[in-house]
C-alpha cells in the first residue's frame, strides 16, 4: 500500500505501473519488517526503498513533520549514487515534505554541519563521511527509524565494512535496517545476520531474463583497431548519450582526447576528478551539451542517466559483476539499449569466460565499417523531422533564390555534403585476425662508399662514427647505409643523391673532426671475412673435450706454444723449479694429479723459502689455495728460532725489569700492589709508587684525569679530598674507613660537590 502523497507524485512522474521491486518492498505485510532485497541494477531500487520507508517515516500521516533529527539514514558507495539518491527521494518525498540532506566526500563538511543543524528529515551519505560527522557529533543517530544500505556488497568490496557496522552499531536498537544490493555474497548475509532483526529475504531476480532490455554485442577486431571500432560504434548508433568504459585512468585520458579531437562532444569520469569536476561532468550529459563520457569503473555504479543507449567497453572488465554493472547503465525502467564489448584476438577467451558466468548472451559480429556508417547517415538524413516541417518565409524566399541559381540536385548535393561535414569520418578497420603490418625496410639504393682514417686499433666504433658524419657533412641519418669498422680504417656507404654535398662540405683536403681523413672508393671495397660468412678453420687443434695426456713436467701438449707463434716462448733454463707433490698431506694415497695451465712466478720471497733464508710456518702443499700459501710464507719466522715458541711478543716478561705487558703482576704493571694482595684499586700506596726508580712521580697539578675539587676548598694532608690521590699516608688509616662514601673517592665531606656544566 503506498502513502496517497506518493502516490500524487508517482502519477506526476508518470509512473502507471511499479516494477517487480518496487511491489515486493510495498507489501503491506512487510511494512514494519527489516528486509534484505536483492534486485538487479536498473529495476528501480531507489524508489523502491523510498517507497519501503515511508510507512515508518510517515506512519498515518500525509505530511512528515518539522525537520529536526534525522528520521532515516541512506548509505550509498560512491558520491554518484548519493547525489542521485538524494535526487529521487527529493522528487519522490515532495509532497510530504521532507528535507534530504546530503553528506559526501569531497565536499566542504562546514556547509554540510550547517545543513544538519537547520534539521533534515532524510540524509544520504557515503560511509566515510557519515562516520565523520557522527564522530563529530554533527549527526545525530538517536532519532533514526530506518537505515538503507544501497549496494551493500559494493560497499563490502571497497573496505568499507567497519565503517558499516560503526554507523549500525550508532543507529537505535528498534529501527528498521534495510539492505539492498544486486547479489547477496556470504559477507552480506553474515552483516545482515548480525545486525538486522529477523530480516525477511526479497529476491526478484529469479524467473527473470539478467538485463533483458539490454542488446549484447561482442565485436572481434584487430589489436590495433580496438580504439577506431569504439570511433566507428559512435558514429554508427549516434546515440544520444553513451559511456566508453576504460580500465585506467591513462587510457581515459587518451580516449577523451582522441574523441574530441574527432569533433565528438566528449566529458571524462574517473577518481582523478574532483568532485564538482565529476558532478559538472554528469550534468552535462544530463543538459545534452556533452554526448560521449569516457569513464572508468567508478561510474559503474549507480549512475542513471535517462537518455543513456549505448555502453562501449572499450577494455573488457575484471569480472562478471563488473560487466553486469557496466551494462546495467542502459536499459534502465523498461528503455531498450546496447551493450557493446570490444574484443581483440588476445583477449577472446576472456571475453568468453565473463559472458558465460554473467550467464549473457552475446552476438558476435564485427564493428561497423565507412559502407555501413554511410549508409546509416543517409538513413537518418531521409527520416529526420525537418522534411516535414513548414518553412518559414524567411526561408522560402531564401529556398527560391537557391533554386534560380543551382539545380535541385546540386542543392540536394551541397546539403548531404554539409550534413556529412558536422559528422566525424569513420576509421578504416582491418579485418579481426590480421595482426599490425609489419615495418617496411625501404632499399637504400645506389651507394657510394668512403673510407675514414680510423679503425679498430684506433677504437673506432659506428656509434660515434654516425653522429660525426652528420655533423661534418651535414648528413641526415636515413643516408648513411652500412658502417664497416676494419682493423685500421672504416668503410661508410652513403647514398649517391648525398655523396655530392658530403664530399662539398668536408672539403677538398677531406679532412673530418678529430683528426679523421677521408678518401673516396672505387666501387664496394673488399671487407673480407665481414662481407661473407666465416670460413671454417682448420688450425684449431682438437676439441676442448679431447684433452690430450699431461707431460711428466707438468705441461699439456695443447698448451705447448707453436713454432710460429710471435712472441717466442721462453727458454726452459728461465723456468723456477716446479714439481707437484705426488702425495697428500698425509703421504699415504697418491692423489690424482690436477691440470694446472700457469706455473707460480717466482718473487724474492718464494727465492728466500728455497734458498733457506726464511723457513715457512708449515710445509705448502700443492691442495693449497694460493692466497693461504702466501699469508703462511709472509707470517713465517727467522731461522733458528726457538721451535713451538713465537720469535717475539710486543711485551717481556723478564724479571726484574721494569715493563712489560701494561697491566700485569707486581713488577710488570704500572701502579700495581705488592705481591699477595688483590689488584683491586686503581691507585697503590706511596711506598709502592716508590718502589720503582724508572718510574715518573706522580703530580698531582698535572694530572688531568684527577675530579674536580671546587674553589675554596682547604686541602689537609692525609684527608681525602686533599693534596694526595686517593691513597692513604704512612701511619694514616686507609682511604675509606670514616671518609667519603664508597665509589666516590677524591671529595672531602660527606656531600659531593656539583660538577661544572659545560
Amino acid at each position: 500500500m503506498i502513502i496517497s502523497s506518493l502516490s500524487k507524485t508517482l502519477a506526476a512522474r508518470g509512473y502507471d505501473t511499479l516494477t517487480a521491486v518496487q511491489e515486493a518492498v510495498t507489501d503491506p505485510d512487510l511494512a514494519t519488517s527489516d528486509l534484505l532485497v536483492s534486485a538487479q541494477t536498473g529495476s528501480g531500487k531507489t524508489v523502491g526503498f523510498g517507497l519501503a520507508i515511508a510507512p515508518t517515516l510517515l506512519g498515518e500521516s500525509e505530511t512528515l513533520p518539522r525537520a529536526a533529527a534525522p528520521l532515516a539514514l541512506i548509505v550509498a558507495p560512491t558520491r554518484e549514487l548519493a547525489f542521485q539518491v538524494m535526487r529521487e527521494l527529493s522528487w519522490l518525498y515532495a509532497e510530504a515534505g521532507a528535507r534530504v540532506a546530503s553528506c559526501v566526500g569531497g565536499m566542504d563538511m562546514r556547509d554540510e554541519r550547517r545543513t544538519l543543524d537547520r534539521g533534515a528529515h532524510i540524509v544520504v551519505g557515503t560511509p566515510g563521511r557519515l562516520c565523520d560527522h557522527i564522530k563529530r557529533g554533527s549527526l545525530d543517530m538517536t532519532s533514526l527509524r530506518a537505515v538503507v544500505l544501497d549496494e551493500a556488497d559494493e560497499m563490502l568490496d571497497l573496505g568499507f565494512r567497519e565503517d558499516l557496522e560503526f554507523m549500525l552499531a550508532a543507529a537505535p536498537e528498534d529501527r528498521r535496517t534495510l539492505m539492498f544490493s544486486a547479489t547477496v555474497p556470504p559477507m552480506i548475509a553474515k552483516l545482515a545476520q548480525q545486525f538486522q532483526r529477523d530480516a525477511v529475504r526479497v529476491s526478484t531476480q529469479s524467473g527473470t531474463k539478467q538485463h533483458a532490455d539490454i542488446t549484447y554485442q561482442a565485436l572481434r577486431v584487430a589489436p590495433q583497431d580496438a580504439e577506431s571500432a569504439v570511433i566507428n560504434l559512435l558514429r554508427y548508433h549516434d546515440a544520444q548519450n553513451a559511456i566508453v568504459f576504460a580500465n585506467t585512468r591513462a587510457t581515459v585520458a587518451r580516449l577523451t582526447a582522441r574523441f574530441a579531437n574527432r569533433g565528438f562532444s566528449v566529458v571524462s569520469l574517473s577518481g582523478e576528478l574532483s568532485q564538482s569536476e565529476r558532478t559538472h561532468a554528469l550534468q552535462a550529459m544530463r543538459d545534452g551539451r556533452a554526448r560521449v563520457c569516457v569513464a572508468t569503473d567508478v561510474a559503474a555504479r549507480g549512475i542513471d542517466l535517462p537518455n543513456l543507449e549505448l555502453v562501449i567497453h572499450a577494455e573488457l572488465p575484471s569480472n562478471s559483476e563488473a560487466l553486469l554493472h557496466r551494462s546495467g547503465r542502459t536499459g534502465r525502467a523498461g528503455r531498450k539499449g546496447i551493450s557493446a564489448l570490444i574484443v581483440p584476438a588476445k583477449t577472446l577467451k576472456k571475453a568468453e569466460r565473463l559472458l558465460k558466468f554473467a550467464k549473457i548472451t552475446a552476438e558476435w559480429t564485427t564493428p561497423p565499417t565507412p559502407e555501413d556508417i554511410e549508409a546509416r547517415d543517409h538513413e537518418r538524413l531521409l527520416s529526420d523531422p525537418v522534411w516535414t516541417e513548414e518553412p518559414s518565409p524567411t526561408e522560402a524566399a531564401f529556398a527560391t533564390q537557391l533554386l534560380a541559381n543551382h539545380s535541385p540536385e546540386r542543392i540536394a548535393a551541397a546539403y548531404l555534403r554539409l550534413y556529412q561535414s558536422s559528422w566525424s569520418a569513420p576509421e578504416e578497420l582491418s579485418p579481426p585476425d590480421s595482426r599490425p603490418p609489419a615495418k617496411e625496410h625501404k632499399p637504400f639504393g645506389p651507394s657510394t662508399w668512403f673510407a675514414l682514417s680510423v679503425g679498430a686499433n684506433d677504437r673506432a666504433e659506428a656509434r660515434w662514427l654516425l653522429p660525426l658524419l652528420c655533423r661534418a657533412g651535414n648528413l641526415d641519418k636515413d643516408c648513411i647505409g652500412a658502417i664497416r669498422v676494419q682493423p685500421t680504417e672504416t668503410f661508410v656507404e652513403l647514398t649517391e643523391a648525398s655523396a655530392t654535398g658530403f664530399w662539398a662540405a668536408i672539403g677538398a683536403d677531406g679532412k673530418l673532426e678529430d683528426g679523421v681523413n677521408v678518401r673516396r672508393v672505387e666501387g664496394a671495397p673488399d671487407l673480407g671475412r665481414s662481407s661473407g660468412p666465416r670460413p671454417p678453420r682448420d688450425d684449431r687443434g682438437p676439441r676442448r673435450d679431447a684433452r690430450p695426456a699431461r707431460d711428466n713436467d707438468g705441461d699439456s701438449a695443447r698448451y705447448k706454444p707453436r713454432a710460429d707463434a710471435a712472441p717466442a716462448a721462453r727458454p726452459a733454463s728461465e723456468k723456477p723449479a716446479y714439481k707437484k707433490p705426488a702425495t697428500d698431506k698425509s703421504g699415504d694415497k697418491p692423489r690424482a694429479e690436477k691440470a694446472r695451465f700457469d706455473k707460480p712466478k717466482s718473487t724474492p720471497m718464494t727465492k728466500a723459502v728455497e734458498e733457506g733464508a726464511v723457513t715457512p710456518l708449515r710445509k705448502q702443499t700443492g691442495d693449497k689455495p694460493a692466497h693461504k700459501a702466501a699469508k703462511k710464507v709472509w707470517d713465517s719466522k727467522p731461522a733458528g728460532a726457538a721451535k713451538g715458541k713465537p720469535a717475539s711478543k710486543p711485551y717481556d716478561k723478564a724479571a726484574g725489569k721494569p715493563g712489560g705487558k701494561p697491566f700485569g703482576k707486581a713488577g710488570g704493571k704500572p701502579f700495581g700492589k705488592p705481591a699477595g694482595k688483590p689488584a683491586g684499586k686503581p691507585y697503590a700506596k706511596a711506598a709502592d709508587r716508590t718502589a720503582d726508580p724508572a718510574k715518573p712521580k706522580h703530580n698531582p697539578a698535572t694530572d688531568s684525569s684527577r675530579r674536580f675539587t671546587p674553589p675554596g676548598t682547604a686541602a689537609k694532608p692525609g684527608k681525602p679530598g686533599g693534596g694526595k690521590p686517593f691513597g692513604k699516608g704512612p701511619g694514616k688509616k686507609p682511604a675509606g674507613k670514616g671518609g667519603p662514601p664508597k665509589g666516590r673517592p677524591g671529595f672531602g665531606g660527606s656531600t659531593p660537590p656539583k660538577r661544572n656544566k659545560p
